[in-house]
C-alpha cells in the first residue's frame, strides 16, 4: 500500500472513516463500554477508544540467599525471563546475594508460542559460561488476568527449582506473573519483547512518555536612561545604547540622539523566559567608538527569580543599579579601591503573567490560557484520543539488506506532550494508547505527527535524527459532543519531488462537553487573555518571541528522558510557516477569488435579473422590492429570516467528519519542481548565482502584480477622497452641487418614492440601457488619485 500508486490519488488523499473493534474485551466474552460483563452508570472505561492488546507481564522484584560461586565467593547474579523464543534479561549486580532489580517484562500475547514462561537466575562470569543458580516455571493456563482498576498482582517469594525442575536448590526469587492490556500501570515502563534487540540508550527512546512544556513568561525590561557614562574617548561626550541578553536571546535599544554622559532611552525589550529561572538578564552599557567598534562602559548582571510578575497591565516600580566598571588595565589595579562615581542605570522590568505565550501559529494554536496559574478558567471538556495504529507506511532506513521503519507518533496539545511507544520494523505498526487532555477552548487544534525513530542505540548506521512521515491536526469545535469518530488520515509530507502519501494514521477520538454554557459563554470573547488587546505586539515582535519560545520548548524537551528531538518539536509547531514559498503564495491567492466567489455569482445574477433572462424571475424580484419599498420595517427580518433559512437548508449537506490537509487547497499537485526546490532551499539560500537570478526575477514579476493590484485599491479609496478635498476644484464644485440637490429633493420627497425609483431604474429592461458606462462611473473615474505623485 506505501508504494503502490492508487488508480485515483485525489481519493487516497482524503480521511476515510473505520470502524475498528473499541473497548476493553476479556477472554469471558464480555467487554467493557457497550453494555458488556460491565453494568454501572459509568460504561466507558480509560482505555474505550483504543483496540485492546493483551500482554504477559513478569514482574521481578528481588532474590535473597543466593549461593555464592565456590571458586570466587561472591555472586554477580541477573535474571533470564524466556517465553519461547523472546528472552529478557536484568541488569547484574556485582557480589551480591540479596540483589533489588524491580523491573517489569511484557510479551505481546499475539506472538506467544509457548505453553510455559521460565525465570532464570544466573551468575555471570567474565570468561566462562555464565553459571545456572536455579529457575521458577509457571503454566500459561495458570496465569490470572487483571482487570483494571484493581489493585496490582502482589508479587511472591518462588523457591528455585534445579535444571531438571526435580528438586529445589538454594534461593528465593519474588515474582509476580499476570495477564493484562496496555491499560496496566506496568506497561509504559515495562521491557518489551519486540524492542529486545534495542540497546544501549535507545532502550529509553522506545517507551511511551508524556511530556509538558515548560511554563514560559515574557520578561518585559524598559530600559529608561544611564548616568554618568564614560569613555574612552574623553575628548567629545559619548553616543551610548545598552545590549541585553537572556539566554540566546540578545536586544539592543537604538543609539541615544544625543552624545551625552546621561543618556535617555525609555525603550522595552522583549523577552521569553522559562521556570525554573536558570538563565540571567545581563545588561551592557556600551559606546560607539567607531563604524563598526563599541566599547563597554559598564555591565549589570540580574537572577530573573528577582523580577516583579504582574498579571495586569498595573505600573511596575523603577529601580536605580550601580553597573560594574569594565576595562580596568594592569596599570589601574592600585585605583579599584578609589572612590568614584559609578555608571548607573535606570530600570523597570517584570515578568508578564497575563500574556499567553505563543511557541506555535495562531491559526493552529493548541492553547490560549494565559502564564498566570490564578487567570485560568475552569475546563470546559475532555478530549480524549486513542493512537490506534498506522497502514502502509513507506520503508525509510537501510537494515539487513532491506528498507524498514521503526515508527512512533506524537500528539501535541496544550502543554501536555505525548509519545507512544516505537514498533520496530514494522510498516503497519498497532501503538492502541489512549490520552486525555482538559480542554479550555473549543477553538483550538490538537496535533498528532508521525516519525521514524533515527536514535535506537546499537545501530550507528541509523542513527541520527528522526525523520518525518506525516501529520494530521483535528480542530475541536468541528467535532460533535460525546461522539466517537473512528477515521484513517493520509499521512502527508511535501518532498522536493512533490507531494506523497506516506501511509495512514488510524485515530479514535471524542471530544465531550463539561459545560456547554460556559463554551457558549467562550464564543463571544476574544481567543487570546485581554493583555493581548490592551497592550498588543508588533508584528515583528510577535514573530521573534514565538521563534525565541519555540527553541526554548526544544531545548527543554530534548533534555528530557527519553528526549524528544529538536526535529520533532519543531515539525509539531511549525517552525517554518513563516518562511517564503511560490507554492503557498498561490493557494493563498485562490482563497481570496473563492471567497469572493459567491459575491461574483450574485452578482451575475443579478445582472441576469437586470437583463431581464428569466422574465419570471425578475417580475418575482419587482415585487420584492415593491413590498419592501411600502413596508421597508421588513427589511431587516426578512435578511436575518432568508438567512435562517439558508443555514437550515444547509444543515442537509453539514460535514460529517472533521477537515483535513487537502492537497488542492494546498496547490500541492499543481506546484512544479523549481518551486519546490526553492521552498525546500535553506535560509539564506545555498543555490548558485544563476538560479538565485532567476528565481529573484520571478519573485519580482509576482510581487510586480501584487503590487499593482494593492496601488489599484489605494487609488480607488483615494478617489472617494478627492470627492471632498478640492485637488480637482471643478469636480469637487459639481459634487456638491449635486449633494445640495439631492439633499433638497430627498428632503422633500418620501424616502419610499425615491427607493422605487432607484430600484425600477435598475432593474429597467436591456431596451433602456446603453453599453456605455453610466455617467456617475465616469465622474468617478476622472478624479485625482496620489498615484500622480509617485516617483
Amino acid at each position: 500500500m506505501g508504494n503502490e500508486q492508487p488508480s485515483n490519488p485525489q481519493d487516497d488523499y482524503k480521511a476515510k472513516e473505520t470502524k475498528p473493534q473499541l473497548g476493553e474485551r476479556w477472554p469471558h466474552g464480555g467487554f467493557r463500554g457497550g453494555g458488556g460483563w460491565i453494568s454501572s452508570d459509568r460504561v466507558t472505561s480509560t482505555y474505550d477508544l483504543v483496540e485492546q492488546m493483551h500482554f504477559l507481564y513478569v514482574r521481578v522484584v528481588k532474590a535473597r540467599d543466593l549461593p555464592p560461586n565456590p571458586v570466587t565467593g561472591s555472586c554477580d547474579p541477573y535474571v533470564e525471563v524466556k517465553l519461547g523464543n523472546y528472552k529478557g534479561k536484568t541488569k547484574h549486580f556485582d557480589k551480591k546475594v540479596n540483589p533489588e532489580w524491580k523491573q517489569v517484562f511484557a510479551f505481546s500475547k499475539e506472538k506467544i508460542q509457548s505453553s510455559i514462561i521460565e525465570v532464570f537466575v544466573r551468575d555471570k562470569e567474565m570468561v566462562q559460561r555464565d553459571d545456572y543458580l536455579g529457575k521458577v516455571v509457571f503454566d500459561m493456563n495458570e496465569v490470572p488476568t487483571r482487570v483494571p482498576p484493581d489493585s496490582p498482582l502482589a508479587p511472591q517469594w518462588y523457591r528455585l527449582e534445579d535444571r531438571r525442575g526435580e528438586s529445589k536448590v538454594r534461593g528465593e526469587v519474588m515474582l509476580a506473573v499476570w495477564m493484562g492490556t496496555q491499560a496496566d500501570e506496568a506497561f509504559s515502563e515495562a521491557w518489551h519483547a519486540d524492542a529486545a534487540l534495542v540497546q544501549g540508550e535507545g532502550v529509553h527512546s522506545v517507551r511511551s512518555k508524556v511530556y509538558v512544556s515548560p511554563k514560559l513568561w515574557y520578561l518585559r525590561v524598559n530600559i529608561i536612561e544611564s548616568q554618568d557614562v564614560e569613555s574612552l574617548d574623553k575628548t567629545q561626550p559619548p553616543q551610548v545604547f545598552v545590549k541585553a541578553q537572556v539566554g540566546k536571546q540578545v536586544l539592543k535599544t537604538k543609539v541615544c540622539q544625543t552624545r551625552t554622559t546621561n543618556p535617555f532611552w525609555n525603550e522595552d525589550l522583549l523577552f521569553v523566559a522559562a521556570e525554573p529561572f536558570e538563565e540571567q538578564l545581563v545588561l551592557t552599557v556600551e559606546c560607539k567608538a567607531g563604524p563598526s567598534k563599541d566599547e563597554i562602559a559598564g555591565r549589570l548582571v540580574l537572577p530573573l527569580n528577582t523580577f516583579e510578575k504582574r498579571l495586569d497591565h498595573r505600573p511596575v516600580h523603577s529601580r536605580w543599579f550601580n553597573l560594574e566598571r569594565f576595562g580596568f588595565g594592569v596599570l589601574e589595579g592600585d585605583r579599584r579601591h578609589e572612590r568614584k562615581f559609578s555608571t548607573r542605570i535606570h530600570l523597570r522590568a517584570c515578568l508578564e503573567g497575563g500574556y499567553h505565550v505563543l511557541d506555535e501559529s495562531t491559526m493552529y494554536i493548541s492553547d490560549q490560557r494565559p502564564t498566570a496559574r490564578q487567570l485560568w478558567k475552569q475546563p470546559v471538556g475532555i478530549l480524549e484520543v486513542g493512537i490506534l495504529s498506522a497502514q502502509g507506511l513507506v520503508p525509510i532506513k537501510p537494515k539487513d539488506g532491506r528498507k524498514t521503519t521503526d515508527a512512533y507518533c506524537v500528539a501535541k496539545y496544550g502543554l501536555k506532550w505525548v509519545r507512544t511507544r516505537t514498533i520496530l520494523d514494522n510498516l503497519s505498526p498497532k501503538w492502541n494508547e489512549q490520552y486525555t487532555w482538559e480542554v479550555y477552548d473549543p477553538c483550538t487544534v490538537i496535533t498528532l505527527g508521525v516519525f521514524d525513530n533515527g536514535h535506537l542505540g546499537g545501530n550507528h548506521e541509523n542513527s541520527g535524527k528522526d525523520s518525518r512521515i506525516g501529520k494530521v491536526r483535528i480542530r475541536l469545535s468541528t467535532l460533535e459532543t460525546d461522539r466517537i469518530y473512528t477515521m484513517s488520515y493520509p499521512l502527508l509530507v511535501l518532498q522536493p519531488s512533490g507531494v506523497k502519501k506516506m501511509g495512514e494514521l488510524q485515530l479514535a477520538f471524542r471530544f465531550t462537553c463539561l459545560s456547554l454554557a460556559n463554551i457558549i459563554y467562550l464564543y463571544g470573547h476574544p481567543l487570546l487573555p485581554k493583555m493581548h488587546y490592551l497592550h498588543p505586539f508588533t508584528v515583528n515582535q510577535v514573530d521573534s518571541l514565538r521563534y525565541q519560545a519555540m527553541n526554548i520548548v526544544a531545548v527543554r524537551l530534548g533534555r528530557a528522558e527519553p528526549p524528544l528531538h529538536k526535529e520533532v518539536v519543531e515539525y509539531m509547531l511549525d517552525v517554518d510557516s513563516h518562511m517564503w514559498s511560490m507554492r503557498r503564495s498561490k493557494a493563498n491567492f485562490f482563497r481570496i477569488v473563492s471567497l469572493f466567489s459567491g459575491v461574483i455569482s450574485m452578482s451575475k445574477w443579478l445582472g441576469e435579473v437586470c437583463k431581464w433572462k428569466n422574465p419570471i424571475t425578475t417580475i418575482l424580484v419587482h415585487l420584492l422590492f415593491c413590498i419592501l419599498i411600502c413596508y421597508p420595517e421588513l427589511i431587516l427580518p426578512t435578511m436575518f429570516l432568508y438567512m435562517f433559512l439558508i443555514g437550515i437548508w444547509n444543515y442537509r449537506s453539514r460535514p460529517r467528519q472533521p477537515q483535513h490537509m487537502d492537497t488542492k487547497l494546498s496547490w500541492a499537485e499543481a506546484v512544479i519542481s523549481d518551486e519546490l526546490d526553492e521552498e525546500f532551499d535553506t535560509f539564506p539560500t545555498s543555490k548558485p548565482e544563476n538560479t538565485v537570478k532567476m528565481r529573484y526575477d520571478r519573485l519580482r514579476s509576482v510581487a510586480g502584480r501584487i503590487q499593482t493590484v494593492i496601488g489599484d485599491m489605494a487609488t480607488q479609496g483615494e478617489r472617494f477622497q478627492a470627492l471632498l478635498s478640492w485637488r480637482d476644484p471643478r469636480a469637487t464644485s459639481l459634487f456638491i452641487v449635486f449633494c445640495l440637490i439631492a439633499a433638497v429633493i430627498l428632503y422633500v420627497t418620501p424616502f419610499k418614492i425615491i427607493a422605487l425609483v432607484a430600484a425600477l431604474l435598475y432593474l429597467r429592461h436591456p431596451k433602456f440601457r446603453s453599453k456605455m458606462p453610466s455617467p456617475p462611473c465616469n465622474f468617478f473615474r476622472r478624479l485625482p488619485a496620489r498615484a500622480d505623485s509617485m516617483l
